[in-house]
């Protein structure tokens, strides 16, 4: 057993390890929720530390706190913006609905280091969490925490996967393939005009996520318990949202309803809902990558998708498409979470949503592991794939649906004939249309051009 000291709050005694940072409350926490052993995700304790420091700029601009604790809390604050505290911060996700336990573990650990720097007491509910509740502060650093991950990391992602798309598609604009409609041979397209229905998806995807977002920038900041804003000056939240707006470069602001902000999660939801989107689209891109790179014999075999590790402990020489096989379990985890996260938001119980610690641990996993697998599928997958083009040559001639081309000239019926025999003879289209027409080869082969078909 490791050296303990005795710590106290409200409800009396107990045990905190000697090395520990932080406090009772904290403490109590660790011993009521031994549940997953999951923290509270990194991005949102360093968002959690850039909100104490606004609101102690705040709170000294207010005239509330001196200028020497206000500039020890802000210390500290750095320390945990810059994750040189993340050990101090144990807390399991699943723990009280409020995160009153996280907020509390922030307060604590800032108000001891603090109080060293200050060289006089700074405590963590008078100082540090002075005009604040957990109930504004949490869903704060909730909005806080996504909007710089989605700045940070989801948008610069998915524009670098859109940008190696749309350079893919350019390089392949001439190669003709076998479109695919029901997973069965239809008319052609270029790969160039394929690609760019994946371009678009995440264009789409991408507008949709940006869309969200100034509403994740309004914050509940200033209505403190219930949405009134008792014990915090009236121009308290427009004072932090500055003072974030400062730090961080992003708009935000108040929230219209404070009332709302704190008793719903719909912003949170409605993000949530565009990055299923996301998922669905990518999970769309990676079967997509899966099936053209299916074989390399027995498959379809249009593409090569670059070889990352071996892909059978029993059979040698087997390669598997790994990545697209990651992107598709990120996305089911990621449209997972949103069904978590719809939940969650449902649990606004008359002033204040129980849920709050679920949502941001659902909502930054999905921003986080969208982002790192949006770079990952760009430049291991989509990057380095080679085409197949005998492949692609054998299958587009024996295509019997090229005769669709022919349905002006010589009618569906006829067309369907022709279809038919050459694919039950195994024979090209155009050696069928020959003798089953009165149109000469030279006729045929400028009808039956597929790179006239895609244009």
């Amino acid at each position: 057993m490791g050296a303990y000291r005795i710590e106290k709050d409200s409800m009396g005694e107990l045990q905190v390890p000697k090395t520990a940072l932080y406090g009772a409350q904290t403490q109590r926490a660790i011993n009521n929720f031994p549940i997953s052993g999951i923290a509270m995700p990194q991005a949102f304790i360093q968002a959690l530390g850039l909100v104490k420091q606004a609101c102690a700029n705040a709170n000294y601009d207010l005239g509330g706190l001196d200028e020497n604790r206000r500039r020890a809390i802000s210390s500290i604050c750095d320390d945990v913006i810059n994750g040189k505290l993340k050990d101090q911060f144990p807390l399991d996700v699943f723990q009280t609905g409020s995160a009153t336990s996280t907020n509390m573990n922030a307060n604590e650990v800032i108000a001891n280091l603090a109080s060293q720097e200050a060289g006089k007491p700074v405590h963590p509910n008078d100082h540090v969490n002075m005009s604040q509740s957990s109930n504004d502060v949490i869903p704060t650093t909730i909005h806080v925490s996504a909007a710089l991950s989605c700045q940070q990391q989801l948008i610069p992602a998915i524009k670098h996967l859109i940008s190696t798309i749309d350079q893919k598609a350019e390089s392949l604009a001439d190669i003709v393939t076998t479109g695919r409609t029901h997973l069965m041979d239809a008319m052609p397209v270029s790969l160039g005009q394929e690609l760019s229905g994946w371009s678009a998806q995440l264009q789409s995807a991408l507008s949709h996520i940006e869309h969200a977002l100034p509403e994740i920038h309004q914050l509940a900041i200033g209505g403190t318990a219930v949405g009134t804003g008792i014990n915090a000056d009236e121009s308290f939240g427009t004072l932090v949202a500055q003072q974030l707006s400062n730090s961080t470069g992003l708009a935000f602001k108040v929230a219209n309803n404070r009332f709302a902000a704190l008793s719903s999660q719909d912003a949170a939801v409605a993000l949530s809902g565009q990055l299923k989107t996301l998922a669905t689209a990518l999970m769309k891109i990676s079967n997509d990558l899966r099936w053209m790179n299916s074989g390399p014999l027995a498959g379809i075999g249009e593409i090569a998708l670059p070889a990352l590790q071996p892909g059978s402990s029993i059979m040698p020489g087997k390669v598997n498409p790994v990545m697209p096989e990651a992107t598709a379990m990120v996305c089911a985890q990621v449209i997972g979470n949103d069904a978590t996260i719809t939940i969650a938001g449902q649990s606004g119980n008359f002033q204040l949503n129980v849920m709050l610690p679920l949502v941001a641990f659902n909502l930054l996993q999905s921003i986080e592991i969208l982002s790192n697998v949006s770079r990952l599928l760009a430049d291991k997958a989509i990057t380095g794939f080679t085409v197949n083009q005998q492949n692609i040559d054998s299958a587009l001639a024996k295509n019997p649906i090229l005769v669709t081309a022919l349905n002006t000239v010589i009618g569906y019926e006829l067309g369907a004939k022709i279809a038919k025999t050459a694919y039950a003879e195994g024979r090209a289209v155009i050696d069928v249309a020959v003798d089953m027409t009165d149109l000469s080869r030279k006729e045929l082969e400028k009808l039956l051009d597929p790179k006239k078909m895609v244009r």
